[in-house]
């Protein structure tokens, strides 16, 4: 496998993880087929199209990419289906795996992608949190919830950051992109995974 195929495959995956946490969400709400396909598509595309403005890289990602456009909306119609004939039930923990899972790949792919164009370490980082973060701040927003990453005191945001600074580590000691992207995207997930499991919360700050 060649390193664009690879790089390619990752943040299909990342998608995918993201599309499905934004159908899921929409689904919750009882959206119709249109509003899922909305909250889909600005989960899974909105934080990469904002790092792709402010790194002025054109086409945008997805333009690039059409086959992503039409996967995402076969995602979105099927799912709603499959999930109404297993009868699943679609609680708010549902979607917290999918969404680790695309916090850490978009997040190691979003921060790569600025080291390629030449961005500073410190924007690279803010890069990849943008491309992780923004589309589940998008989600939340067009669903009327105020974005759990600005709520929840959960470290969300923050696991991305630390994240981002572990692929630019990596980039520098020149560990092969493959590697580099797999090491950074793991640690987020896992990271991400295990402060749910054990509940750990940020500090509350108070300032009335």
């Amino acid at each position: 496998m060649t390193l664009n195929t690879f790089v390619i495959a990752l943040e299909v995956l990342g998608v995918i993880a993201f599309a499905l946490s934004g159908v899921i969400e929409a689904a919750r709400k009882h959206f119709d087929l249109v509003g899922v396909v909305m909250v889909s598509f600005v989960t899974a595309f909105g934080g990469g199209t904002l790092r792709d403005v402010l790194l002025e890289r054109k086409p945008f990602f997805w333009v690039e990419q059409e086959f992503w456009v039409w996967a995402l909306i076969g995602l979105a119609v099927a799912l709603p289906f499959f999930f109404r004939s297993r009868h699943m039930e679609l609680t708010e923990r549902a979607i917290l795996v999918p969404d680790a899972i695309g916090l850490g790949i978009f997040t190691a792919g979003g921060t790569h992608i600025a080291l390629e164009l030449g961005s500073s370490p410190l924007v690279s980082v803010l890069m990849g949190v943008i491309t992780a973060v923004v589309g589940g701040v998008f989600r939340d927003v067009l669903v009327n919830e105020v974005p759990r990453a600005f709520h929840d005191h959960q470290p969300y945001a923050v696991i991305a950051f630390a994240g981002g600074w572990v692929v630019v580590l990596l980039d520098a000691l020149s560990v092969p992109t493959t590697i580099t992207l797999l090491a950074g995207s793991g640690l987020i997930i896992l990271v991400r995974l295990l402060s749910i499991k054990f509940g750990w919360e940020l500090k509350r700050w108070r300032f009335l």
